[in-house]
């Protein structure tokens, strides 16, 4: 006859114990007899209510779920021809993303003709990331995929 370890609800020892007799002692007390470490010799049985454990698990994962912050990548597109005043307004907005935790892609849109002046999009985006320097780290660094020039920042680790 096979022995099992046998660990009350409260977590007290209640020795080794045949598995027909930890049975009948769980049902005694309406729980159920639970394998914790099947690995051990003998294996090792707790004495517990296997639904309000599988409840109160589920909701511990739900809890860590609701904490979990998720981050975004947020974009924010310019074209060569973006004044100065038009930058800064798209860098506050980078500037905003960057602080509430989320990435931000920087892209600057080549059409047409723009093209042969791709160094227009490389210095806007250095520029932009000479601003961020203090909250923001180049996470991918600025290169050219068709006709976008893009870069991706993040927030700086606190």
């Amino acid at each position: 006859m096979r022995e099992v370890r046998v660990v009350s609800a409260d977590g007290e020892q209640l020795g080794i114990l045949p598995i027909a007799q930890a049975l009948d002692l769980a049902r005694q007390r309406d729980m159920d007899l639970v394998e914790v470490a099947g690995e051990a010799v003998p294996p090792v049985c707790r004495i517990m209510d296997f639904g309000k454990y599988k409840y109160l698990q589920a909701r511990r994962q739900k809890d860590a779920r609701k904490k979990q912050t998720i981050i975004q990548v947020k974009e924010v597109k310019l074209g060569p021809k973006t004044d100065v005043h038009d930058f800064d307004f798209k860098a506050k907005h980078v500037r905003r993303f960057l602080e509430e935790g989320n990435k931000a892609k920087v892209t600057v849109r080549f059409k047409g003709r723009e093209m042969a002046h791709t160094d227009l999009g490389w210095k806007m985006l250095n520029r932009m990331t000479e601003i961020m320097n203090d909250i923001a780290v180049i996470e991918n660094h600025p290169r050219m995929e068709g006709r976008m020039l893009s870069m991706i920042l993040s927030p700086k680790p606190h």
